[in-house]
């Protein structure tokens, strides 16, 4: 019957017969160049485009002004009707339904509406 300890121990000790060679400084300093090139390749697809969703989602919570059609996080779509201080908004989500909620449970614009035009101005 076959040993299974027999069948690995066989090929350990060519491993080590092997590693008992002088190794080139070069070839040991090559086994992290792919490690390496995984680590970049990660960076590029995955953590870089996520930091720049996230640099835009901010600007767009500071851009948020009176009278924008926004869609929360939990899918709620309304109408900003006031901001209060720097982190809360009140949201019309139907005639004369008002609630309060933090800017950052804000998931996107639905429509940007431009400023009021002053009546001054003519």
């Amino acid at each position: 019957m076959l040993d299974l300890a027999h069948i690995l121990i066989a090929p350990a000790f060519a491993q080590d017969a092997a590693d008992a060679a002088p190794s080139n400084p070069n070839a040991t300093l090559m086994q992290y160049v792919p490690f390496a090139l995984i680590l970049l390749v990660f960076y590029f697809i995955v953590i870089r485009p996520q930091q720049k969703k996230i640099t835009e989602q901010e600007k767009m919570i500071k851009a948020l002004q009176r009278g924008d059609r926004i869609v929360t996080n939990a899918g709620i779509h309304g109408k900003i009707v006031r901001l209060e201080g720097d982190d809360h908004v009140i949201l019309e989500i139907a005639d004369g339904v008002q609630i309060k909620m933090e800017k950052s449970h804000v998931n996107g614009l639905a429509a940007k509406t431009e400023p009021a035009a002053d009546s001054d101005k003519k």
